[in-house]
């Protein structure tokens, strides 16, 4: 989950992918649209309609047009990183997942204008996640029962070619993990679905009381606090003894984990949410998942 962004990450916002074309080259071909185009002030059913068809709903802050990226064609080097890797970690929200978790559970309890807002003005400066986690969680306050009719009404949405994606790699002998910013309760329904174990997940914990009332959420998980998927993944490579791990994901706390004693390469995932700062520094930019399938052979 990349609930926030630091100062100076353009972000924008994907929703579709055209026909995979090559096997390399990213499926997905973006195009600024104004945003009536994409569905914005229009009825459920017709802005459904228009999102199959919209790439882009927002263009990037301050209004910078997305730029020429030269990392969309992986090297050698990166090709063969990423097919002989013992491992792979991936975020969960606006990778796994089409959707932010935390942005979704809040407008279910009421309080997604809120969060929202307060995500915006948090975007203008740089805010450290667990203060950032906190105060949205404070805006809402979710109880236990309002979480359980939020998993039982609201699914998860897969991002497309993520479960081939998977079981192509499980297939090949590479072990998965889930690192997210993101909470456990949320978190474990993707993972069943995905034949992932639980102990292959590090996410945060939300915490109730007796009565189901909110309580925060447990500090002592790595992904809690800033650089917390950088030490989740270090801990992972030191007690499994992984060679090579890949880190997957679409954000700032995702490049983070590419650092000495973790992640050896980060592939960035855009086929949802395109931060261009993080995508300009992946070794691999990727729009669709298929790019990575059909790299494995």
């Amino acid at each position: 989950m990349e609930g926030l962004v630091s100062s100076g990450i353009n972000t924008v916002r994907v929703f579709g992918v055209t026909k995979h074309q090559s096997r390399f080259r990213p499926s997905s071909t973006l195009h600024l649209r104004n945003k009536s185009v994409c569905g914005i002030g229009i009825g459920v059913e017709e802005k459904k309609k228009k999102q199959q068809r919209c790439f882009v709903v927002a263009a990037s802050v301050g209004g910078s047009k997305v730029g020429h990226f030269e990392n969309t064609l992986p090297s050698k080097v990166v090709l063969e990183l990423w097919r002989k890797g013992d491992a792979v970690c991936f975020d969960v929200d606006s990778t796994v997942c089409l959707d932010e978790g935390i942005d979704e559970l809040a407008e279910f309890c009421g309080a997604g204008k809120a969060v929202a807002e307060w995500t915006a003005r948090a975007m203008g400066g740089s805010v450290p996640f667990e203060e950032a986690l906190a105060a949205r969680l404070s805006l809402f306050n979710p109880s236990l029962s309002q979480l359980q009719n939020f998993l039982e009404q609201k699914p998860p949405r897969l991002s497309p070619g993520i479960e081939e994606l998977i079981q192509k790699l499980k297939a090949n002998g590479i072990v998965v993990y889930l690192i997210s910013g993101g909470f456990r309760q949320m978190i474990n329904p993707v993972a069943s679905i995905l034949g992932i174990p639980q102990e292959n997940i590090f996410a945060n914990q939300l915490l109730f009381g007796g009565s189901g009332e909110f309580l925060g959420f447990d500090k002592s998980e790595p992904t809690s606090r800033s650089g917390g998927k950088a030490v989740a993944v270090q801990q992972i490579k030191k007690a499994r003894g992984f060679k090579t791990l890949t880190m997957v994901g679409d954000g700032a706390t995702d490049l983070e984990a590419r650092k000495p004693g973790g992640a050896d390469l980060f592939v960035c995932y855009a086929g949802v949410q395109l931060r261009e700062s993080v995508a300009a520094k992946a070794d691999w930019l990727v729009f669709n998942f298929k790019d990575l399938i059909n790299s494995l052979g």
